[in-house]
């Protein structure tokens, strides 16, 4: 394997996602399932980490396991509100922003995660109500993302972020087999 498939791997320990054709009650179900779970799933995961291991990578060049988690809760924070505008307003155009900058502030290198941590159990809970009342024809709402250029439905929103919890808990125990390598 050449360099550049390893960091591909490294990059996306579970696959890059994607969208599949036919999106079934099934899959949502166990997408929602993953939502619920992600907070206390990263809470087990990380819950005998010290600083040392906090500041790990989980590729060259990659982020460390705190910016992993403190990424989380920023982009799991713009989810929510992006399905909340989606289902107040008539297909509305979201705001990027740049998550490469964001994970680089002090708040993004803190060794201090307890913040990022309640903010994802605050998010995920309030996020599992939305999903859990959810119909057919709202799981149909979508957005513009102008970055992509793109339209997204709720419905195959909801199944990139279950991907990119599962994503990121990947990266952490990629992070935590490879102890500090890169």
């Amino acid at each position: 394997m050449d360099k550049n498939n390893i960091l591909e791997k490294l990059k996306y320990p579970s696959g890059i996602f994607q969208k599949p054709a036919i999106i079934s009650d099934e899959l949502i179900n166990g997408w929602k399932n993953t939502i619920q779970n992600f907070p206390f799933e990263l809470e087990k995961t990380i819950e005998k980490l010290g600083f040392e291991e906090l500041n790990w990578t989980y590729r060259p060049n990659g982020w460390s396991i705190k910016q992993v988690i403190h990424h989380c809760a920023d982009s799991h924070m713009n989810a929510f509100v992006r399905f909340k505008l989606a289902l107040t307003e008539e297909h509305p155009a979201i705001k990027p922003y740049e998550e490469a900058k964001w994970a680089n502030l002090p708040d993004g290198n803190s060794n201090d995660i307890a913040s990022s941590i309640l903010i994802l159990k605050g998010v995920h809970q309030r996020w599992n109500i939305i999903l859990n009342n959810l119909n057919e024809n709202e799981f149909e709402r979508s957005y513009f993302h102008p970055a992509t250029q793109k339209n997204y439905s709720l419905k195959e929103v909801l199944g990139m972020y279950a991907w990119h919890c599962n994503h990121h808990l990947a990266h952490i125990n990629q992070a935590l087999k490879f102890e500090n390598q890169f």
